[in-house]
């Protein structure tokens, strides 16, 4: 009889080490049920964003303007219906089809947004963890002003500062989120510069622009992209936030936060307004939040099982 493989088996053994760093990731994440759940959630939210868009390109945007904004006050916070699966908002307009073209301005604003963040903040942060010193200082102090004052109040400002808009607003939850990422990127190239990778790379004569951004950063990455993913809740609800105070998407383009104002108003006379709108909200959170912890489970070594 054949004797049953173990892991002390030696071929056992030789393929576990033959596996890349990427696929023992993906191993390690998929055994995380939550974080599957939330992957799953968040791919859901991408396809509705894409039919969003598609259904915009075909229609030439008629379908948005004759059921996303268009009023019709005869339906006038009417009730959850087999009609209108959600109901109706304060100007008769569907409140499921302003939830789903909702998801595209606030996913695609908050996903943006910490993705500039991180363009702009993450190449200060190895710059500053790669020279160190005078240049470390410079850098970092800099950081230290923006980090200074709270998040969403520096938004706030460069909102007010600029005027209301969607772009404003993206430009200020870019700037604000600059900080955060500079530090996490300085911190990890501190942990890998001294390597022995690095050395050789030095001793082949590769430059400084090459060491950092083709050996340093790889493998400084993963602390990275872990704050990313779990950023994007973050900026979600800041994007929400800051329509829910008017400084946001404005009228009458649907957004979350924006759908949420004006339902405050009548939560007591149609719970349906501000209900609906604010699970999204939550469970696109929630979702980006179980995606990060799992991302930060798969990549962290000294957390994998």
């Amino acid at each position: 009889m054949h004797k049953a493989k173990t892991q002390f088996d030696p071929a056992v053994k030789d393929k576990q080490e033959q596996r890349t760093l990427f696929q023992q990731a993906v191993r390690q994440f998929k055994h995380n049920k939550m974080a599957v759940a939330g992957l799953i959630i968040i791919l859901i939210l991408l396809a509705i964003i894409i039919a969003t868009v598609v259904i915009d390109i075909v229609t030439d945007q008629s379908f948005y303007n004759e059921h996303v904004i268009k009023q019709d006050l005869s339906l006038r916070l009417a009730k959850p219906s087999a009609e209108h699966i959600f109901g109706c908002d304060e100007y008769g307009r569907d409140l499921f089809l302003r939830i789903i073209w909702g998801t595209r301005l606030s996913l695609t604003i908050g996903i943006a947004a910490i993705f500039l963040s991180v363009i702009i903040g993450a190449p200060f942060g190895i710059i500053a963890g790669y020279y160190g010193k005078t240049t470390d200082n410079i850098i970092m102090r800099f950081m230290d002003v923006l980090l200074s004052v709270p998040y969403i109040l520096l938004a706030m400002a460069i909102v007010a500062a600029l005027g209301k808009s969607t772009i404003n607003l993206l430009i200020a939850l870019s700037v604000s989120g600059i900080a955060k990422y500079a530090r996490i990127a300085r911190a990890s190239v501190m942990v890998v510069k001294d390597n022995e990778y690095v050395e050789a790379a030095r001793a082949m004569g590769a430059n400084d622009f090459t060491i950092m951004f083709k050996y340093i950063l790889p493998n400084a990455l993963a602390p990275i992209l872990v704050q990313l993913s779990l950023g994007i809740g973050d900026s979600i609800l800041a994007v929400a936030g800051l329509s829910f105070l008017g400084l946001g998407v404005q009228y009458p383009q649907a957004e979350w936060g924006a759908i949420l104002t004006a339902a405050r108003t009548y939560m007591l006379q149609a719970w349906h307004v501000s209900i609906f709108p604010g699970i999204a909200l939550i469970i696109s959170v929630i979702a980006f939040n179980l995606f990060g912890d799992g991302l930060r489970d798969a990549l962290d070594p000294k957390l994998k099982r």
